[in-house]
């Protein structure tokens, strides 16, 4: 992957005014983006999350999943340590993409779990690629985190690219009626390390 950087600007929360980060792959032409937060250039591990792309749960308000309740978590949490990095990656549906996304839903609507609706459209059940992140950390100047995820694939993502994960910090937050069965799916077909009594609602 060949990912070159594009531009910074200020972004205001209602947390924190954090720094956006603009990449590009000039491959396949996806752009993703890294929030970050004071000094990252330290020996001090930087508080950081890898967050892919879920526009129904972070802009739509969905209760179908986690994503949008763990986004504002960790940039509360980053902004609360006054430091950090979230990296958004844009991989829609686990990497099958919105449209795809949609015809899964339709499939879960008529009794399929997550990973079920994947494979009965044919795809993986996580196409996900975080093969951008080592040019991204290297332009931000990070070597060592404390990652806020339940993933085991996403300490596997910063490890492989020579980058230390002192800390894991689970991400336990959204529980609701609409997604329940979705994290159990995500912690027994997914290896996703929690359990749903883990979640506050």
């Amino acid at each position: 992957m060949t990912l070159r950087f594009i531009a910074s600007s200020r972004l205001p929360t209602p947390w924190a005014v954090f720094t956006m980060h603009g990449f590009e792959d000039s491959e396949t032409g996806k752009e993703h983006l890294a929030l970050t937060l004071g000094e990252l250039d330290s020996a001090k591990p930087v508080l950081a999350r890898i967050h892919s792309e879920c526009l129904t749960g972070d802009a739509l308000f969905s209760l179908r999943c986690d994503c949008g309740f763990q986004l504002e978590e960790a940039l509360k949490r980053i902004a609360a340590e006054g430091r950090g990095a979230l990296f958004y990656l844009r991989q829609e549906g686990r990497g099958i993409g919105l449209l795809n996304k949609i015809r899964a839903y339709n499939l879960q609507d008529a009794g399929a779990d997550t990973v079920e609706a994947n494979e009965q459209l044919g795809f993986a059940a996580d196409l996900r690629d975080y093969s951008m992140l080592p040019s991204m950390l290297k332009h931000l100047n990070i070597s060592s985190v404390r990652l806020m995820t339940n993933n085991p694939r996403k300490v596997d993502a910063f490890t492989c690219c020579g980058i230390q994960v002192d800390e894991r910090i689970p991400l336990t937050t959204g529980l609701n009626p609409h997604n329940a069965d979705y994290l159990d799916t995500k912690a027994n077909k997914l290896g996703h390390l929690m359990k749903t009594e883990d979640y506050k609602a």
